[in-house]
């Protein structure tokens, strides 16, 4: 349905008639002498009979409807479409230090990176919290909000898959990561705060210790679910051939756990990528605060199209001016 924002601008419409209407007021001078009266016949041969339109004319009318239309600001409503929030405000928290590089999970049958694997399973977590606002924290060395609050999942999956290790420094920052979550969520009811943190190590950097800010967050009723991802064991090439090794060994799981358990979140351990999989089902399975559904008409506004196109017919009418002209009729 087309709706104009401020219809009474098109009472503006006739003004170029009405200035067209008004009395025109008869030059003060003199008569005119012509030495050569050739001269005033062929000035009188080229003018523009009284049933002709000028084209520059025509184009500058075209140029004001338009105009007059673009301020009135049409837009389209869209068919109505039902949007059921759950309430919840989510906040997901990634690693992006050094750490993450290491290739001991598996993604497709083939060894990839412990970020690769968390980026393509936020994706399908993402996806399926509709209804849901959520937020992007990631951190290294420092915590930054890479995405504030939003419904708009695409985009904050896009930001995911955009992630690269070391964005945000080489170490890890927990501490900050869960302070940015609370300062972000503040003002939010306490039913509805939830804040994942995935990590891979222990806190090494930041101004806040982990254990202050999980007591901090538990003040404000922040509840954080800590994922400690990376394999227990992998195989690499040593000198003497291949060795086993435990890549997790900096995971510092006690912190995590510690976290958890005071801000009444769960701590869970993804050694794979399928791990991970059924780690983020379960918190997809958390039940949500019920809301009222609401409804969403899509809006098109047509202003900058029809601001466009006065610009052109304005263009072209100064292009024309006093060298085109349409007739009407036939000379005499």
């Amino acid at each position: 349905m087309l709706e104009l924002t401020w219809p009474w601008f098109l009472c503006l419409l006739p003004l170029p008639i009405l200035f067209y209407l008004l009395p025109k007021v008869a030059p003060k001078g003199h008569a005119l002498w012509f030495p050569n009266a050739r001269y005033l016949a062929n000035r009188q041969e080229n003018l523009p009979s009284k049933k002709s339109i000028r084209l520059p004319m025509v184009l500058l009318c075209l140029a004001w409807v338009c105009l007059v239309f673009a301020i009135a600001r049409p837009t389209w409503l869209g068919a109505p479409t039902q949007v059921t929030p759950s309430g919840r405000d989510l906040l997901i928290a990634l690693d992006l230090s050094g750490s993450m590089q290491i290739k001991d999970m598996t993604l497709n049958g083939h060894p990839t990176d412990r970020l690769t694997a968390a980026k393509s399973v936020l994706s399908d977590f993402i996806k399926n919290r509709r209804g849901d606002r959520i937020g992007l924290i990631v951190f290294g060395s420092k915590a930054y909000l890479q995405a504030p609050l939003s419904f708009d999942t695409k985009t904050i999956n896009q930001l995911v898959q955009e992630e690269q290790i070391g964005f945000a420094g080489e170490q890890t920052a927990i501490g900050d990561a869960i302070g940015l979550g609370i300062k972000r969520l503040e003002n939010k009811p306490s039913d509805k705060k939830v804040l994942i943190l995935m990590t891979d190590g222990a806190n090494t950097a930041g101004r806040v210790k982990p254990d202050q800010a999980a007591s901090f967050a538990a003040s404000q009723h922040l509840r954080i679910h800590t994922i400690g991802i990376g394999a227990d064991s992998m195989q690499v090439q040593g000198f003497f051939g291949p060795q086993t090794i435990n890549p997790s060994n900096d995971l510092d799981e006690k912190m995590l756990k510690n976290i958890a358990q005071k801000t009444g979140g769960e701590y869970f351990r993804a050694k794979s990528t399928d791990d991970l999989r059924r780690i983020y089902k379960t918190l997809d399975a958390l039940e949500p605060t019920p809301a009222q559904a609401i409804w969403q008409r899509p809006i098109t506004s047509y202003f900058h199209w029809l601001g466009l196109a006065a610009m052109i017919f304005l263009g072209l009418a100064l292009l024309a001016s006093g060298k085109f002209t349409l007739r009407i009729g036939r000379k005499a």
